[in-house]
């Protein structure tokens, strides 16, 4: 899925972590998006509008991959993150109601996704 001779072509910003880094980062936020559920599901009043948004967040972060490398279509994986940075940012919103750790440990993952949304930015403009 990984198509690095496409991805080494393109001209990346300034602030492009090298490509070893992504592995380590999301192995580490996997594990706090994981937590996060836990400790939503662990709550009494977690409530299906929580679960909601986290699925449909989770299916986006899945969908950028295929976009972005496999379909090499910048542009469509940009549209993808901004809809992942909207329902992130809902899927905290609920969880804080609920657990305000749970909503803590997607921050790193919200932050992570930020930078990302800057990336495919830049990665799109530097490449139009």
């Amino acid at each position: 899925m990984f198509d690095s001779i496409w991805y080494d072509t393109l001209n990346k910003p300034f602030l492009n972590p090298p490509a070893e880094i992504f592995k380590p980062v999301w192995i580490i936020l996997y594990i706090t998006i994981f937590i996060s559920l836990i400790l939503y599901t662990k709550q009494r009043n977690s409530n299906i509008k929580g679960y909601i948004f986290f699925i449909i967040q989770l299916v986006l972060n899945l969908i950028w991959v295929p976009l972005f490398f496999g379909m090499h279509n910048i542009a469509a994986a940009l549209a993808d993150i901004i809809l992942l940075d909207i329902f992130l940012l809902l899927t905290i919103k609920e969880f804080y109601k609920v657990s305000k750790m749970a909503a803590l440990f997607l921050v790193p993952y919200f932050l992570w996704i930020l930078f990302a949304l800057y990336l495919n930015f830049s990665i799109l403009i530097n490449n139009s």
